[in-house]
């Protein structure tokens, strides 16, 4: 080893060997040579500062993902990954020992052996997974504006139902929910109870809402809100001494990455408020992997990057890491792209102008390295080598290094189907949320409030037509009908004629009997 070799290894050594736990990400490249001595770490207790992995197609993100998570399980910390292309589920599942793995992971420093770890499975359809819902109250107003694309009137009225239904505790569970009180908010009698307290949505603007509500469950999108909803606790779970990996596989929805990436976002913040302040522990509790993180924030609105910004900036003091993968860093906000300490950059390509200029940004984002040109080495990198810079233990940034990975030591691809089965239909999460619940909602409250409604009016009418009918009975008895009037002359006619027949009668039989005297 020559002295710049030495020097190498002796500033390398100096910034990524942290004294309590860590997971190795691999060795120092230098001139092109894999320097096995200049080991690159990372530590645990440095996961909850969040981190980027990023780099153009095809240059091993996903395999830098699962090395991390792999390491992290052995380490009993929990990991949550978004699974794009079915292609995770292979961590379930031990590798295949081939010459190249073992030559990396000699190169390394770290011998190769195949293990399988310890993972469960879910699917927003329910259909590749255990069904992972949410409900619409906790997917909340700015979330789901997100996902119907509705402008700051429209995301305002949906605060303000949110607001209506919370002070009035109806549960908002599904879509229907949601439907049935805009309807009743904006054109039944809740728009007269509204009308103070929480101000007047016009039918307009309601039925723009409701239009993109019903394009949403045309799209297929309706069933990941209801019930069972599923519980972040499940997310803290250990087998034998391993932290579990939780793959979210959205195989059958990649096209529609809104709904799925702010779906994930309502996750980090679900845990926001249920876990409880921990501080910086020794490692972290769970680290969350957002896989196709440059989705979240096209075309964010200013409410939502200020939710992103907030959940990424304090969710670490609840012992949670998170980490982004995209393909280039100038795909994060600078606001959130300052709070990730720990960086893996993969090869960029340089192919057109906009390439050209993300390369330059991404440049101006490192510091200056005695042993690299770096915007030589972001373009020269191999796949599985990747520019990396951590915090060390007292959040210094540590030397910039090029690195080549260790190896994933499970399948590298989709495991087999009779092993994605029997994880599957095995995990007890499947059967606790495969079944759908429908229970006493705010649907079934505004039916209920309307049938109220409608019997009301009905009694009303009824008192009416009967005070009605009273009053028509009081003025039949004091002024007779042309009928009535016909039938009381004819009986006094009659009473008239018969007495003076009877007077005729009663003289004829006096004159008879005095004759006969």
């Amino acid at each position: 080893m020559d002295a710049k070799q030495q020097e190498f290894v002796d500033k390398i050594t100096a910034s990524y060997s942290p004294k309590g736990a860590s997971i190795q990400l691999g060795a120092g490249i230098l001139n092109g040579h894999i320097i096995t001595e200049a080991k690159v770490n990372l530590a645990l207790k440095m996961m909850n500062r969040h981190g980027l992995i990023a780099g153009a197609t095809g240059t091993g993100k996903t395999r830098t993902l699962q090395l991390i998570a792999e390491q992290l399980s052995d380490a009993a910390v929990s990991v949550f990954m978004l699974d794009v292309k079915g292609d995770l589920s292979g961590l379930a599942e031990s590798g295949k020992v081939n010459d190249a793995l073992i030559e990396r992971g000699n190169a390394v420093g770290i011998p190769f052996e195949a293990s399988a770890f310890p993972v469960e499975i879910f699917s927003l359809s329910g259909k590749l997974g255990a069904a992972m819902r949410i409900k619409v109250e906790d997917f909340g107003p700015i979330l789901l504006s997100r996902v119907l694309g509705l402008n700051e009137t429209q995301e305002g009225v949906l605060a303000a139902l949110f607001k209506y239904a919370a002070d009035q505790e109806w549960p908002i569970v599904d879509l229907m929910d949601l439907k049935r009180t805009l309807s009743y908010l904006a054109e039944g009698p809740g728009a007269a109870e509204i009308k103070d307290d929480y101000g007047k949505i016009s039918t307009a603007t309601a039925g723009t809402i409701l239009r993109k509500i019903v394009a949403v469950e045309q799209q297929g999108m309706a069933h990941i809100f209801g019930e069972k909803e599923f519980d972040v606790d499940d997310l803290f779970n250990k087998l034998d001494g391993r932290g579990v990996i939780t793959l979210l596989n959205i195989a059958d929805v990649q096209d529609q990455p809104l709904l799925y990436s702010t779906f994930l976002l309502s996750m980090l913040m679900q845990l926001f408020k249920r876990l409880p302040e921990v501080g910086d522990l020794e490692k972290p509790k769970l680290v969350f992997f957002f896989d196709e993180a440059h989705l979240l924030f096209n075309g964010a609105s200013k409410a939502f990057l200020s939710q992103i910004e907030q959940i990424v900036r304090l969710i670490r003091s609840k012992g949670v890491g998170v980490f982004f993968c995209t393909q280039a860093a100038t795909d994060i906000p600078e606001s959130v792209l300052g709070q990730l300490g720990n960086r893996i950059q993969h090869a960029l390509r340089a192919f057109t102008p906009n390439d050209a200029e993300n390369l330059r940004k991404t440049v101006k984002t490192y510091p200056h390295s005695p042993f690299y040109e770096i915007d030589k080495v972001l373009t020269s990198l191999g796949t599985g080598q990747a520019l990396v810079t951590v915090l060390n233990e007292k959040g210094i940034p540590t030397e910039v290094v090029a690195t080549h990975l260790v190896p994933a030591r499970a399948m590298m691809g989709p495991a087999s189907s009779l092993v994605y089965d029997a994880t599957v239909k095995n995990s007890e999460f499947y059967d606790k949320y495969q079944q759908r619940i429908e229970r006493y909602s705010a649907a079934e409250i505004v039916d209920e409030k309307l049938r109220h409604v409608e019997t009301q009016k009905a009694e009303e009418l009824e008192k009416k037509e009967l005070q009605k009918a009273k009053s028509a009975g009081t003025v039949r008895t004091s002024r007779q009908t042309p009928l009535e009037a016909a039938q009381t002359q004819a009986s006094r006619t009659l009473a008239r004629e018969g007495v003076k027949l009877l007077g005729k009668i009663a003289s004829g039989i006096l004159n008879a009997m005095f004759k006969k005297k």
